[in-house]
């Protein structure tokens, strides 16, 4: 199985044979920036599609626009072929903003208001995820015929951030959610599931897909010719650990479901984390290095971006991310990382410190690597008066 290091020897370079991240690395180099701001390159959005398209054969990428929802990598991906899971009425007018097709947009949130159905319905849009009864009833009352998946539970395997508990419904429930559907009119064509968010081994989709195939053959032996499975996201990006290879990781996957399943006519994958995280870079600041005794071990490195303003994802330190500066190379030491917000919870990293150089002082840039995915769409509006993640496309 081969490992993935974004950046080392094997993997796709430029032209000039430097690492793929070197145009994000460059512009940061020569821009001084007022406030934490992302950087992305739209180019490597492109390449990660491809990865993804190449290995999921068949199946078809409906981008989870949550991840980042820029109308530059909505356009990219357009250009490129690729459809798009929307979860609310803003990222749907979005997608069709960027010339998306209404027949390439699903409507991927299994909690909507009955307007924003209307709507979805009114511009063109016929498939609908649901995992409840009411849902099933909003959708048919507005936006009646439309074609309908079921999203599942599944158990946790292993992801990074698993998604086991807001969305879904048992698998005792799919029978009946089905059949209520065809009750109402609508036209109940597959299943959905999610594996957990950054799940980095293929491998680890095999429980998921063994449950889930059970209900799917049980599904079409009641007599519902389900046609749609949708595998949602869960495709992994690199966080310091070994992760596949994009094109291999999807490839293993989908092997894995040819083999519960048999042919699918119609496969829907959400990729957003590894469609777009390694895309990014975020240029941010030191405020201020301390030491809270004089026999603390660890020292205090406070950055102006933090929970509120973009680094959502550090919340139970589920997601690890990398950092550089100009002082790599010189000795490290463990450090306790937080924001810059007069709020106690502002602690990105302290039960796993990071290690960063001793020599680090206020004022020094730091460079966080891999946050195209979660990061200007989790910034708030300004709170504690910090200014939210600014952005930068290349």
């Amino acid at each position: 199985m081969t490992a993935y290091f974004p950046g080392s020897a094997g993997n796709v370079l430029t032209e000039f044979d430097l690492p793929r991240d070197a145009r994000i690395d460059a512009v940061i180099a020569r821009t001084a920036f007022e406030r934490p701001t992302l950087v992305l390159d739209t180019a490597l959005v492109a390449e990660n599609y491809r990865a993804l398209s190449d290995g999921l054969g068949h199946a078809v990428i409906h981008y989870a626009v949550k991840a980042n929802p820029a109308p530059e990598i909505i356009s990219t991906l357009v250009r490129e072929g690729s459809g798009f899971d929307a979860a609310s009425r803003a990222e749907i007018e979005l997608c069709l903003s960027q010339g998306a097709r209404p027949d390439r947009i699903s409507f991927g949130n299994t909690i909507k208001r009955a307007a924003d159905i209307a709507f979805a319905h009114g511009v063109g849009i016929d498939l609908f995820a649901a995992d409840a009864e009411e849902e099933l009833e909003k959708i048919a009352q507005h936006a009646p015929g439309a074609r309908v998946y079921i999203r599942v539970i599944s158990e946790p395997n292993g992801a990074d951030w698993p998604l086991t508990r807001k969305f879904g419904c048992a698998s005792d429930r799919v029978i009946p959610l089905l059949n209520h559907a065809a009750a109402l009119g609508l036209d109940p064509v597959g299943l959905s599931f999610h594996v957990g968010s950054q799940t980095r081994r293929a491998a680890q989709w095999a429980g998921t897909l063994d449950q889930v195939a059970g209900l799917w053959h049980a599904a079409r032996a009641e007599g519902f010719a389900l046609s749609l499975l949708n595998i949602g996201g869960g495709f992994p990006a690199f966080y310091g650990d070994e992760i596949d290879a994009p094109t291999e990781y999807a490839a293993q996957v989908m092997a894995l479901v040819t083999e519960r399943f048999g042919h699918v006519p119609h496969v829907m994958a959400e990729p957003g984390r590894g469609m777009v995280a390694d895309a990014g870079k975020i240029a941010a600041e030191v405020l201020l290095v301390s030491r809270k005794s004089e026999t603390d071990l660890h020292r205090w490195v406070y950055l102006d971006i933090g929970k509120f303003s973009g680094l959502a994802e550090t919340t139970d330190e589920a997601i690890r991310y990398q950092f550089e500066t100009a002082r790599d190379g010189d000795d490290t030491g463990t450090c306790i990382l937080a924001g810059p917000s007069c709020d106690s919870v502002d602690v990105l990293y302290e039960k796993r410190p990071v290690q960063l150089p001793l020599t680090l002082r206020a004022g020094d840039r730091i460079v966080i690597a891999n946050c195209g995915a979660y990061t200007s769409t989790y910034a708030s509006v300004g709170f504690n008066g910090f200014p939210p993640l600014d952005l930068m496309v290349i």
